[in-house]
């Protein structure tokens, strides 16, 4: 036989770019992370086909489910320019939770969707940790996900997140904004910052203006961050504290600021015949926002429909009870805003910003 008539020698899934072994390294990497978010209901480990939860049912008279999915966008290349990817799974938890808490729901369990072209084990390994942390900032366990190793589908260090979370709470006390009125007042939970919207924008802003992510930014309180801080920073997880505060009975509805702002995120639990008039000088714009305004040139309508501006979080209060629930907000370790009341709706637009 001559060396023209040889065999070309067996090709393995390793030479098509994906890593068996290093998927197997990567759960039992994770698995210390993730054990510290289970529950008492969760029957199963990491592994399986499935995870399998056991409903208290005694706990419950009428439960009912409550399921959300998000991303983190764009974000994920600010945390590739920055060269941190710590906290980007709180932020993948954070959207989810926050999302299905606004139904009054309590997080039970999470899972993610990891894909890449290429698995960095330490990399990936880092994600997955911020994704655990996130779970138990939230009280949920990470029950499951799929690390999806993908050669040609994403560039070179490239990597995505999905999330996915699933909740209960009683019939009898889900927020579906039928107990909000024109009075309503509404009260505005402080972000850590941008949270995780609105980051292609930023990204252009950033670009146009050739600025070094690495210069300091002085904050509200004096105190001196940095650009790629303040902008890299988690979202707020406000799962915990807002549970607590619903006990009392007194929140008729809640909303997550998320893309759209605050000028179409609110509007989402209103009933059709109610607006809003909002004082957007009714709290301190965190400075990320000022520099994000100033060097992209861009205009205070449009940064109210894209960023939260310094609020992550809307709770709608009847006048009588608001100010006990601001002041049990604040006790627990939330800043709380009055920043504006419902309307009876007067036509389009929904929503006005008006200064007091």
């Amino acid at each position: 036989m001559t060396s023209s008539d040889k065999k070309p020698s067996g090709l393995s899934y390793r030479d098509s770019g994906v890593d068996i072994d290093a998927g197997n390294a990567l759960v039992e990497r994770i698995k210390p992370a993730v054990a510290r978010t289970m529950r008492p209901e969760v029957l199963t480990g990491l592994g399986g086909f499935g995870a399998l939860f056991k409903l208290d049912i005694e706990k419950w008279s009428e439960p009912l489910l409550v399921s959300g999915t998000d991303g983190v966008g764009t974000k994920l290349l600010f945390a590739r320019q920055c060269g941190r990817h710590d906290t980007i799974g709180i932020d993948l938890v954070a959207m989810c939770v926050n999302d299905i808490l606004t139904s009054g729901a309590e997080p039970l369990f999470f899972l993610d969707y990891f894909a890449t072209g290429k698995l960095r084990l330490d990399e990936a390994e880092t994600v997955i940790s911020g994704i655990a942390e996130g779970c138990h900032q939230a009280g949920c366990s990470l029950i499951g996900g799929e690390t999806a190793e993908m050669p040609g589908m994403y560039g070179a260090g490239d990597y995505d997140l999905a999330g996915f979370a699933v909740g209960i709470v009683e019939k009898s006390q889900v927020l579906d904004g039928s107990r909000i009125a024109a009075g309503h007042r509404v009260l505005g939970l402080a972000s850590s910052g941008p949270h995780s919207n609105g980051y292609s924008l930023v990204r252009k802003v950033i670009e146009r203006s050739g600025a070094d992510i690495h210069a300091p930014l002085i904050q509200n309180d004096g105190s001196e961050t940095t650009l790629a801080d303040a902008l890299i920073a988690p979202t707020t997880i406000y799962v915990k504290p807002v549970l607590n505060l619903l006990k009392s009975g007194h929140i008729d509805g809640l909303a997550h600021i998320t893309g759209g702002g605050l000028t179409e995120n609110i509007v989402r639990v209103l009933p059709a015949d109610l607006g809003l008039v909002l004082d957007p000088k009714a709290w301190p714009r965190p400075t990320v926002f000022d520099w994000l305004q100033e060097n992209g040139n861009i205009e205070e309508n449009e940064m109210l429909r894209t960023f939260n501006c310094g609020i992550g979080m809307v709770m709608l209060v009847s006048e009588a009870n608001a100010q006990a629930v601001a002041d049990a907000a604040n006790a627990a370790g939330l800043t709380c805003h009055d920043i504006g009341e419902v309307t009876a709706m007067n036509g389009e637009p929904r929503v006005e910003y008006r200064s007091r």
